[in-house]
This record gives C-alpha cells, structure tokens and sequence, in this order.
C-alpha cells in the first residue's frame, strides 16, 4: 500500500498513529542509528503540512518533537511571496560568470593559486545569498515526510547538525550551486566545486535516512557546459555525512544519475572524527552514480544489501578512504560499458575493507582480490576491525535487482 493518501489532513492521522509512517520510530536493530524516534512522540500542536519554502523552514525549527509532512513541490529557490528567483537575483557586488572566467582564466591567472580579489569575493557573497533561501536548517526530534507520491524538494539543501532525526518519503531534486568556485590546484587539471548538497548531515546524530529519491534532474550534470576543460560543477553532494556526524541509518533509497553521491567524512586533516561516522547503508538503488557510494574516511560503516547500476562516467562504488572501516555485505552490482569486478573499490588511503557475498553481472566475486589483482602496487587488506551487530533483513545479493527497483525510493513507504 502507498504512502498516505493525499486527501488525509495531520487531523485525520492523528486518529491513528499506529497507521501512519510519519508517527513510526525506527524500527529496533535497525542499523547505527538504533532508538531514533524523531518526532514520534509529537502532539497534535506539532504536527503540520506545509507547501511553501518558508513554511517548512518554520516547521522543522526548535527541538520540540514535530512532525513536518511536506505536500506537492517546494522550491527552495523562492522568495517569501513565492516568486521564482534566479541566479541573476542573487548575484551580487558586481558579479558575472563572464567576468569571472574572464578573471581567473588559467592562461592569465595561472594554475598554482586558488581564485582571490574582488570578483571571487563577489561570487562567495552571491553564493551566500543564494545559501540564505536554500540552506533549510533541520531541529532536533523532527520527522520530515513526504505525502503520496509527490512531494519534492527542488533545489533545497536540508542541513542536519541535530539529534534525533528522521526524514521519509522525498524526492530531493536538483540542489544547485548558481556560483561554483574554480579551484586550478584541485587535482592535476583543476575543478570546480559546489556548496550544496540535498542533505547534508554536519554532526548530526541518530538519524534515520528512509524511501527518499536523489536525482538532479531536470538538470542533470549532462547538461553542464565546460570551462577551463573541466565540467562546470553545479552539484555537490546527494547526502554527505560529515563534521562527526553518527549514529546513522540510510535505507531504501534511491540516488540517481549523479557525480559525488555520498561522502563520509569530508577531510583526511579532520581526525576528530575518529570513533564517530558510524553509518549503515541498506537496500539502497545507487543508479548510474559516478562515485562515491560511498567514499568513507574514519567511519565504521555498514554497507549491505544495496544495488549498484554503473552508467556513463563510471568511476568507483566503494571509496575506501584514511582509517575508514567499510564492512560490505551482499551487494549486488551491474556494470556495463568494460566496467569490471575491480572498479567497484579505490583506495583513497585506506588499508582494508570486509567485502563479502558481493555478485557482479551475475557472478559470485571476491571484490577485495580483483581489486588487488588489477592493484597490484595499492593492495587493500580484506579485514577491519569491528563486526556489525545492529541489523535487520540480509538477503543474499541475487534477489535484489528483482526486488529493490519496485520498493526503494519515494512513494514506495508501505
């Protein structure tokens, strides 16, 4: 059965909590993020429906357990009367894309410093205009759920520093950065870099992550002219995982067609973050993303029962990254276009990863020794440190491309 029929009003849940996902903790064992309750224990006062950008940012404000349903489309990118606004309305102190590709054009600015004067001040200015509409600030003991089967967040960027929070049924759509930074001493050719993400969980704890939807479409990274030989990057992150974040449940979502898809652990130097990241990841759709899926530094994390469907620009699933300790478990991954058994990993600096009961295109394959086959210089260890305990339902890999497509992702809660 789908999720809530759109004719149901809070009112009329309330009636029967048992019945309603927006009043439903997570479920016991449930991954990391174990005793998540969000904003189950809210009171009639607490629970509302909104439809507009500045609604929902009222809503999910305070501590107080609350329960946010989120009906049609919200774009974040309105102001408070509900006009559209574009990046022409926020650009400001002067800047333009001409004139700063003008400005920091390598052949004159050179490569061996990061943009600096009057119009990279202009750009970070515009950025944070931008952020002040965008950039929704999520409160502690929160349930943010989405009605039917069409609520959606477009260009929104939900920032969770909180405890105690879960968020349903979602399409987060197309979360763009009107005024990415150029950075020539980024990698050997350069890159542009983005600010925001869909979700960004920066020190949040005891979160529950369940059937939302990650795509940047209607305009996805495809679509994005070049500039200095490099892709003009207007998309960060799908759902990052940073700034000691822990206590972490990702299930049953979809992310699609996509770049740098899930980060966890934003900094090699940010070694506070050792003994936190702890983050399961399960029953999740990774469709055509091109890394990061994730890339772990640090953490302790829990990566089962997901589907992996390579697509153009194919570069990694799993990022094995400083002191991280991925215990991988039945996944389940096709590839196409020459995309092997060893491109599932890289090694980001790590030394190890459990990888175990993983299928590709079909066949039952060590990860861990492809990898190291096609490796033979930057080998990974096939053991870490700790065994999982707090999980529900392991399937074996084979069953789930029959499986997930039809029940992950927005709209399929049920």
């Amino acid at each position: 059965m789908k999720l809530l029929m759109a004719a149901l009003t809070a009112a009329t849940l309330l009636t029967n909590p048992a019945a309603d996902p927006g009043h439903q903790p997570l479920p016991a064992k449930d991954g990391w993020a174990n005793g998540t309750t969000g904003g189950s224990a809210a009171t009639a006062g607490h629970v509302v429906t909104v439809t507009t950008r500045d609604q929902l940012a009222a809503a999910v404000k305070g501590d107080t357990p609350k329960i946010v349903y989120v009906k049609g489309t919200i774009d974040a990118n309105t102001d408070s009367s509900g006009k559209p606004l574009s990046c022409t309305d926020y650009a400001t102190n002067g800047y333009t894309l001409a004139g700063y590709l003008k400005a920091y054009d390598p052949a004159t600015w050179g490569r061996t410093k990061v943009p600096t004067g009057p119009l990279e001040s202009a750009r970070a200015a515009s950025e944070a205009k931008q952020a002040a509409r965008v950039e929704i600030q999520v409160g502690a003991n929160t349930t943010l759920i989405g009605v039917g089967t069409t609520a959606r967040l477009l260009g929104a960027n939900l920032i969770i520093k909180s405890d105690n929070v879960i968020v349903r049924n979602l399409t987060f759509a197309d979360a763009f950065d009107c005024f990415p930074q150029w950075d020539p001493t980024d990698g050997s050719t350069g890159n542009w870099n983005s600010a925001f993400d869909d979700v960004s969980l920066q020190g949040g704890t005891h979160v529950w992550v369940d059937h939302n939807t990650f795509t940047d479409a209607p305009y996805p990274d495809s679509k994005e002219p070049t500039y200095f030989g490099r892709p003009y990057q207007q998309h960060d992150g799908e759902l990052d995982i940073t700034n000691a974040a822990d206590l972490v449940t990702v299930e049953q979502n979809v992310f699609s067609q996509h770049d740098k898809t899930m980060l966890i652990g934003n900094s090699d130097s940010k070694t506070s973050d050792a003994g936190h990241l702890r983050v399961t990841v399960h029953h999740n759709v990774f469709d055509g993303v091109q890394e990061r899926a994730p890339r772990v530094r640090f953490g302790q994390v829990h990566v089962y029962d997901n589907l992996y469907r390579s697509g153009a620009g194919f570069a990694y699933s799993l990022g094995v990254g400083k002191q991280s300790q991925i215990y991988a478990q039945n996944n389940n991954f096709q590839f196409g276009g020459g995309v092997t058994a060893a491109d599932a990993l890289h090694n980001w600096g790590g030394t190890g990863i459990h990888a175990e009961g993983s299928v590709v295109n079909g066949a039952s394959v060590d990860l861990v020794a492809a990898f190291n086959a096609a490796n033979p210089g930057n080998k990974l260890a096939s053991t870490v440190n700790w065994t999982p305990t707090l999980y529900t339902g392991l399937q074996p890999a084979s069953v789930l491309p029959a499986q997930l497509p039809g029940s992950a992702g927005a709209g399929h809660l049920g």
